[in-house]
């Protein structure tokens, strides 16, 4: 079987994780978030690119600055954004979506004010354009658009920022994904609370867990680093 870690919000220490890929050497880690990488992603991880494979998700903080985005974005690494794809990773199918729900666009299970990011772009007004595109706070905004597109694929794996209803902020747009999906386990980042779900989501047939600030949860649920106390409570 697959030896896949789950890492939940980094903001900017990469550490924890190296340390964990040297230590137990995982076919492939999966980033969930609000990495904030310090330089390039490729710079922060050069010391275990030759290791593991390297996915991940962007989270809501990704693009509080323009070096937060260009870190991520602009990384020789941006390739392997699962954010609204399925890709196979170390042989397991898992569909990715990253970023967050903001309510002047989209906050289900209410009316979405824009569908798409173009949407956005062509009525939003100018003042709400970033180097000639989409604002930088909402290229980690969810749209309608990003979740029908994926819900129309098949996976094993669901990688979410955002949380499922199971968690008390979670929304019940990420377990229809996760149905339309026909996974059987999903992992989030974003609220920096490890937790098993999977006497909520029993019903569901889906083992759901959110993965800690700066923890580590494996492809079956075990944690390998449970993960720091934030006394900030960053979402």
């Amino acid at each position: 079987m697959a030896s896949i870690f789950f890492c939940g919000d980094m903001h900017g220490s990469f550490a924890h994780i190296i340390q964990a890929v040297h230590d137990h050497q995982p076919d492939a880690i999966v980033l969930l978030g609000d990495l904030q990488a310090p330089r390039p992603l490729e710079v922060e991880l050069a010391e275990i690119l030759g290791r593991t494979e390297v996915w991940l998700i962007h989270g809501n903080h990704d693009t509080d600055s323009e070096a937060d985005h260009d870190h991520l974005f602009g990384s020789s690494l941006a390739g392997r954004n699962l954010h609204g794809r399925v890709e196979t990773v170390a042989g397991v199918r898992i569909a990715g979506l990253g970023g967050v729900f903001r309510g002047n666009v989209w906050s289900p299970p209410g009316p979405a004010h824009f569908t798409s990011r173009e949407d956005f772009v062509a009525r939003g007004g100018k003042g709400n354009r970033w180097r000639g595109g989409l604002a930088l706070k909402h290229r980690s905004t969810i749209f309608p658009a990003d979740v029908e597109r994926l819900a129309k694929e098949r996976a094993e794996v669901l990688v979410t920022h955002e949380a499922p209803s199971s968690h008390p902020h979670g929304f019940a747009a990420i377990d229809a994904l996760a149905r339309s999906l026909g996974v059987d386990k999903s992992f989030h980042g974003h609220h920096h609370d490890s937790l098993d779900y999977s006497g909520t989501w029993h019903a569901l047939g889906v083992q759901a867990r959110g993965v800690g600030f700066r923890g580590i949860t494996d492809l079956d649920g075990r944690v390998i680093r449970a993960g720091d106390y934030d006394d900030k409570a960053r979402r």
